[in-house]
C-alpha cells in the first residue's frame, strides 16, 4: 500500500515537473566575446533565471563572423534569435524590438542609453536595447620592443608617418616579422581616414566615400603593405569583406604596432597579462583630427521573437546598474550607460597596462570627429565600410590600381544603396 502511494505520489511529481517545464519560456541569446564576456553574461543570466524560474536563457556563443555575415541572413528570413549581441549597430535596426511596452522606466533607459539609442534606432524613437561596451578604436604598441631596440615612443600629436618610421626601426633592430598590423576592418581606417581629412559624406549628407582624406589614408595603407611595413600574408589570406584580426599575432609578439580597439584589452589583460608591456597610444593624428571611430557592442531584442514581454523583461533587468556595473567592471569595457560613465566603474583589475589601457582610450572620446561620430550613426555605413577594405584590399594585392579601386569603391556603394531603397 505504502508502494503504491509513493508510485502515485511520484508520478503526480513527475506530471508536474514536467508541465512546469513545458510551460518555461526559452529565450535564445546570440552572443560573440572579444574576451570574458561571454562568462560574465552566463552568471548574470543564471542569477536572472534564479529569480525568474519561469524563464531559460540560452546564451549561444558563436565566432564573431557569425554576428556580421550569418546573423543578417538569419534575420531577413525571419528567423534568428530572440536576443542579439551586434556591432552593425543601425544596419540591423528593422529587425530590432521595440522594448518600450516592457519597460518598467522608459525614462530611466532614455536618460542612460540616450545618445546611443540613435545608433540603434536611427529613424525612430524606438528603444530596441543597450551598448554592452562603449569602443574606441586606436592602436596598441609592444613598448617593450621599443624598450629593447632602444626606439623612442613618438609623443604627443605623432601622426602615422611617425610611427611608421619607429615601427620599422624597432622591427629591423629585434628581427620583428611585422613591424605594423591593422585590422581588416572598413570601421578601423576610417578612423585614420578622417583625421587625413575624409568628409565621408557631401554638403547634403549624403554618403561620399571618396576624396582626398580617404585617399591619403589609403595610399599609406597601400605603399606600408608594398613595402613590409605591414604583411600581405594577413589581409591577402582572406577576400571581400571579410574581418580578419591580428590579436593572436600581437600577442605572441610578432607585431610591434596593432591598430585596434578598446575591445581587446580584457583579452590582453587575459592572454598577455605580464609577458610585455602591451601598451595603448593615443589615435596618431593627420591633417585634420587625431581621431578614432565611435562603436561598439549592443544588446538588442530581436522583433521576431514569439516572447516579446519576456525578452523585455529580461532586458530591464540586465539594463539596471546593479548589473551593469558588474558587467563592466568585469569586463573591462568602457561603460555605453552615462550614469556609470559619470559616476565610474570600479574595474575588476590591478594590470597596469589594463588600467592605462582603459585611461587612454576613454580620454580619447573627446577627441573623436564629429564626422567619425556621424559616420558610425549612419544606418548604411556598413555599406561603406565594406566598400572602402574589400576594394582597397584589391589593390593592395594587385588586383586592382588605387585609381580603380576608388572607382568600384563609390560604385559598389551607390549599387547597395539603390538596393536597399528598392
Amino acid at each position: 500500500m505504502k508502494l503504491n502511494a509513493l508510485l502515485g505520489t511520484s508520478a503526480v511529481a513527475l506530471t508536474l515537473a514536467a508541465t512546469a517545464a513545458f510551460a518555461e519560456t526559452e529565450l535564445r541569446m546570440m552572443w560573440y566575446n572579444d574576451g570574458i564576456e561571454g562568462e560574465v553574461m552566463q552568471s548574470l543570466l543564471d542569477r536572472f533565471e534564479e529569480a525568474n524560474p519561469d524563464i531559460s536563457v540560452t546564451l549561444d556563443v558563436v565566432p564573431y563572423k557569425s554576428i556580421i555575415e550569418g546573423l543578417p541572413i538569419q534575420l531577413a528570413a525571419g528567423e534568428g534569435p530572440d536576443l542579439a549581441r551586434v556591432t552593425d549597430l543601425g544596419g540591423l535596426s528593422q529587425y530590432y524590438l521595440d522594448l518600450t511596452p516592457y519597460l518598467s522606466d522608459v525614462g530611466y533607459w532614455q536618460s542612460n542609453f540616450g545618445p546611443f539609442l540613435d545608433w540603434l534606432a536611427p529613424d525612430s524613437d524606438a528603444i530596441p536595447g543597450f551598448m554592452t561596451q562603449l569602443t574606441v578604436t586606436g592602436p596598441y604598441v609592444n613598448k617593450t620592443l621599443f624598450e629593447q631596440a632602444g626606439v623612442d615612443l613618438p609623443g604627443e600629436g605623432a601622426t602615422w608617418d611617425d610611427y611608421a618610421t619607429a615601427v620599422n626601426k624597432v622591427a629591423d633592430a629585434l628581427d620583428i616579422p611585422i613591424p605594423m598590423a591593422w585590422d581588416r576592418s572598413g570601421h578601423r581606417v576610417s578612423g585614420p581616414a578622417i583625421s587625413m581629412g575624409a568628409k565621408m559624406f557631401d554638403a547634403d549628407g549624403n554618403p561620399a566615400l571618396v576624396d582626398d582624406g580617404l585617399k591619403a589614408m589609403a595610399q599609406r595603407l597601400y605603399d606600408w603593405h608594398q613595402d613590409g611595413t605591414m604583411s600581405k600574408e594577413l589581409w591577402g589570406s582572406v577576400s571581400g569583406s571579410s574581418y580578419l584580426g591580428a590579436n593572436e599575432d600581437f600577442a605572441n609578439a610578432q607585431v610591434v604596432m596593432y591598430m585596434s580597439g578598446s575591445w581587446q584589452i580584457p583579452q590582453f589583460a587575459e592572454q598577455i597579462g605580464d609577458g610585455f608591456d602591451w601598451w595603448a597610444v593615443p589615435a596618431p593624428c593627420g591633417p585634420a583630427y587625431c581621431s578614432g571611430m565611435p562603436g561598439g557592442a549592443a544588446l538588442v531584442g530581436i522583433g521576431a521573437t514569439e516572447h516579446p514581454a519576456e525578452v523585455g523583461k529580461l532586458m530591464d533587468w540586465l539594463s539596471q546598474e546593479e548589473q551593469l556595473a558588474e558587467f563592466y567592471g568585469k569586463t573591462l569595457f568602457i561603460p555605453g550607460h552615462l550614469g556609470l560613465a559619470s559616476g565610474g566603474v570600479e574595474f575588476d583589475t590591478e594590470d597596469p597596462r589594463a588600467k592605462h589601457a582603459l585611461s587612454t582610450f576613454a580620454g580619447a572620446v573627446p577627441n573623436i570627429s564629429p564626422v567619425a561620430f556621424d559616420l558610425q550613426g549612419y544606418k548604411s555605413n556598413r555599406v561603406m565600410f565594406n566598400a572602402l577594405i574589400s576594394r582597397l584590399n584589391e589593390a593592395i594585392v594587385g588586383e586592382l590600381t588605387l585609381d580603380q579601386a576608388y572607382e568600384r569603391m563609390e560604385d559598389d556603394v551607390a549599387k547597395q544603396l539603390a538596393e536597399q531603397s528598392r
